[in-house]
């Protein structure tokens, strides 16, 4: 199998008013660009987010795949807190009604990186018991670090905690080539570095120079490159495209369709 690329709803999540409740019309996006698979977070399932078979439905009606879908949360106690517990535990039932979708787990990023030995210590309890969880529901998990300034797991030290505290037995790695270099590290050094932990791939692209955002292909980021990597050696899991430049904070529909002609013309032919 090669690996297939879709799209993530991030891009839409960043102006979240206007699209919390629209997944239909993303999923309508995601199919004009090209994507054979979308990656919701939780917060953007909207009207499915009770009603999984509608969410299958609609998904089978434009061709598409639930490639995964991205569970966030604090995490920040020495352990789940009970609510924790419980939202994680309904993500998991809700996965069962899409066999082979990878449940992606990010922690939301806290407003500082103060103790933080303590909280990446908390935050890896969590992780490796959700996933635990999920491995005996029979749903593999990947854990996707960010970049925001209070995220615990934001540069080369930190991901040296994260990804030799995960339970590889349970969760795999989602590397995110913007958040990587975002960090101060190279992205294609990260991917083979941690190549037999990776689970699944999101690609986005920022100008090194500037330390913004950018439409895919137009940065300073070698996606090109990790592709070829990538199918070198044999990954067939999802790429979910994302973007947040200030366009896409306004224009989350056309830069995805400008987003679609760059993966089927540039990274799909070398995959």
């Amino acid at each position: 199998m090669a690996m297939k690329f879709g799209f993530q709803t991030y891009t839409w999540q960043m102006s979240y008013e206007k699209h919390r409740d629209k997944l239909e019309h993303i999923l309508d996006i995601v199919q004009q660009a090209g994507g054979a698979g979308v990656e919701p977070e939780v917060c953007m399932l909207g009207p499915y987010n009770d009603d999984p078979q509608a969410l299958v439905n609609a998904l089978e009606e434009r061709g598409l795949k639930l490639g995964a879908l991205c569970l966030a949360l604090d995490w920040r106690e020495a352990g789940e807190t009970v609510e924790e517990k419980a939202e994680a535990d309904r993500i998991i039932r809700f996965l069962k009604h899409f066999p082979g979708t990878l449940l992606t787990l990010v922690q939301l990023p806290g407003k500082d990186r103060s103790e933080l030995a303590l909280r990446q210590r908390n935050a890896l309890l969590s992780i490796n018991a959700v996933a635990r969880r999920a491995y005996e529901a029979g749903i593999e998990c990947a854990y996707h670090p960010n970049s925001p300034s209070g995220s615990i797991f934001r540069i080369e030290e930190d991901y040296r905690v994260l990804l030799d505290g995960i339970d590889s037995r349970y969760c795999g790695y989602a590397p995110d080539t913007g958040h990587i270099v975002k960090g101060g590290m190279d992205a294609e050094t990260i991917f083979r570095t941690y190549r037999p932990l990776i689970r699944h791939v999101h690609f986005k692209d920022m100008n090194l120079v500037s330390g913004q955002w950018s439409a895919l292909g137009q940065g300073s980021i070698d996606h090109k490159a990790i592709v070829r990597y990538l199918q070198e050696t044999g990954y067939d899991g999802w790429v979910m495209v994302e973007e947040e430049s200030q366009e896409a904070e306004l224009q989350p529909d056309r830069v995805t369709l400008q987003n679609g002609i760059y993966v089927r013309e540039e990274l799909a032919i070398l995959a």
